[in-house]
């Protein structure tokens, strides 16, 4: 008589003959090589099925969810590994790259420019105007009304008054002859066929024509430019004082229109980039409602996740931009309408944020700037 034991210890007999046993043990048999032939893994699986270990000397068949077992993979399995092992491998040789820079490297780096003297020279400025504005308020408290003050604080005071005049003026002549990039531009439009993008070989347009068909934003920086230097040389003794004060408020009326049309560039650049973003998630979502892991498709993710992560990256950089916009935008429409409620406190505390947004900024954008230098 045959039987057929369990992991549970149970059995099935079948009753019969010695020649029926013999035949029911063949059937078994050749449906069990069947099974163990036609049965195979998923290579792709991130988790494989239990497996089966059979006893020797037994027909016990006994199961263990805790065995995994490496059946035959394919090739484009093990390739599919390798690569995402080498992927992984180089992500994290850049990041040890990017933390190779030192804070001083990119400081030195940030120096070496104009702008980055002007926006460090505009990050003190500030924060002595910061520290004088509340110094101020508590000096006028009434607690600290009848305190005598002792004498040194006075004179300390005058020096940061001194220095702040003295980091804007600095400031100023830092950003002097800025019209030349705005010029060159519009000169070499000038010399440019319009419809190819290709040098004239016949005689450039006049330069009326060029400057009354030049962007208007370019057009703007332009005079905002050569606006603001006839004011410093008014600061500086070599303009009349009515003059330079003339110049210095049509030098805030471009700056008011300027920011206005960059709050408005940077909108429809952060539409765009959202848009690219949403795009790029609903592919995602899409694969991984398809089934698709990492394994199964790894270049394919690996790209989306990569521009999913720089287009958030320059989403976050385009609000930081917008944040410093609007900080410029009050603090220079007080100078533009003539506002006195608060105006010191107002224009310090929006001055000093644009000092900090921009040097994050201009401080990131160097240090990108090394990491690639180390790459290559």
């Amino acid at each position: 008589m045959s039987s057929i034991s369990f992991p549970n210890g149970g059995q099935i007999q079948f009753p019969g003959s010695a020649s029926a046993s013999a035949h029911e043990m063949e059937f078994f048999s050749s449906f069990e090589a069947s099974a163990d032939s036609t049965f195979q893994m998923n290579p792709l699986s991130a988790r494989p099925p239990r497996t089966s270990r059979v006893s020797i000397g037994s027909t016990t068949y006994t199961y263990d969810s805790d065995f995994q077992t490496s059946l035959e993979q394919t090739p484009k399995a093990v390739e599919v590994e390798v690569e995402v092992q080498s992927d992984d491998e180089s992500e994290q040789a850049r990041e040890d790259e990017a933390s190779g820079v030192r804070k001083e490297e990119i400081w030195r780096e940030l120096l070496l420019t104009a702008n980055g003297r002007d926006k460090s020279f505009k990050l003190m400025q500030y924060s002595l105007r910061m520290y004088l504005l509340f110094h101020s308020s508590v000096t006028r408290g009434p607690i600290s009304r009848g305190m005598k003050r002792p004498p040194w604080e006075a004179s300390l005071f005058k020096r940061f008054e001194t220095a702040i005049s003295g980091f804007s003026l600095t400031r100023k002549c830092l950003i002097m002859f800025n019209w030349l990039s705005p010029l060159n531009s519009i000169l070499a439009e000038n010399s440019l066929d319009p419809y190819t993008g290709k040098p004239l070989k016949a005689k450039s347009k006049p330069l009326l024509h060029t400057f009354l068909h030049t962007s208007p934003p370019v057009l703007l920086e332009l005079v905002n430019a050569i606006s603001d230097d006839v004011s410093t040389f008014s600061k500086l003794g070599l303009v009349g004082r009515k003059t330079g004060e003339r110049f210095g408020q049509f030098a805030d009326w471009c700056w008011f229109v300027s920011t206005l049309v960059n709050l408005v560039e940077n909108s429809v650049e952060r539409g765009v980039i959202l848009d690219q973003q949403h795009q790029v998630e609903s592919r995602l979502y899409d694969e991984s409602m398809t089934g698709a892991t990492s394994k199964s498709n790894p270049s394919a993710q690996k790209v989306d996740h990569k521009e999913l992560e720089r287009l958030q990256r320059k989403d976050y950089w385009i609000v930081v931009t917008r944040m410093k916009l609007l900080m410029d935008l009050i603090y220079v429409s007080y100078n533009v309408f003539r506002l006195k409620r608060a105006k010191s406190s107002v224009q310090t505390f929006t001055g000093l944020a644009s000092a900090v947004l921009s040097t994050a900024k201009l401080y990131d954008r160097h240090k990108t700037s090394l990491v690639k230098s180390l790459r290559h």
